[in-house]
C-alpha cells in the first residue's frame, strides 16, 4: 500500500440529523484511535503461569480529536450546538485506503487559541458512546 495524504483523514458531522455528512472545517491535523480494555482470566491452574485473556470481553472505545484554524463555518456552530447541549451525535472519520467509521461519538472537549500575530485555532476531542459501525472503502 503507498504512503496516505494525512490531509484525507476526514472528521464529518451530521448537520441536519438527516445523515448528510459535512467535513469540520479548518482542521488541519486529524487522528483516530482504537481502544479495547482486557479481562485477564490469569488463575494458578494457567499453563505455564502466562497470563490468560477473556476472548470478546472489555470495553472497546474510540477517540477522535483534530486541531486547526477556527474559521467560523456552520461546522464550526453545529459542533459548539451539540458540546453545549451535551448530546450524543452521529459522526463519520473517513481513513483513506482503510475506510469510514461512524457512530455515536460525544464531544469531550473544545479548545480555542489565539496569539497576538497568528491566527485563532481551536482543538476538538471526541469520545465514543456507543457501537460504531467499520466500512471498508
Amino acid at each position: 500500500m503507498a504512503a496516505q495524504n494525512g490531509k484525507d483523514l476526514l472528521i464529518k458531522l451530521d448537520l441536519t440529523g438527516g445523515g448528510l455528512f459535512t467535513t469540520i472545517a479548518g482542521l488541519r491535523a486529524t487522528r483516530i484511535s482504537f481502544n479495547a480494555e482486557t479481562v485477564d482470566v490469569t488463575s494458578l491452574e494457567s499453563q505455564g503461569g502466562w497470563r490468560e485473556l477473556l476472548g470478546g470481553a472489555g470495553v472497546r472505545s474510540a477517540n477522535v480529536s483534530g486541531s486547526g484554524v477556527f474559521v467560523d463555518s456552520a461546522t464550526d456552530d453545529r459542533a459548539r450546538q451539540i458540546f453545549f447541549a451535551g448530546t450524543v451525535e452521529t459522526f463519520q472519520v473517513i481513513i483513506p485506503d482503510f475506510g469510514i467509521v461512524d457512530g455515536p461519538f460525544q464531544i469531550t472537549a473544545i479548545e480555542y487559541a489565539g496569539s497576538y500575530n497568528g491566527e485563532a485555532t481551536y482543538e476538538l476531542s471526541l469520545a465514543s458512546a456507543g457501537a460504531l459501525n467499520f466500512t471498508a472503502i
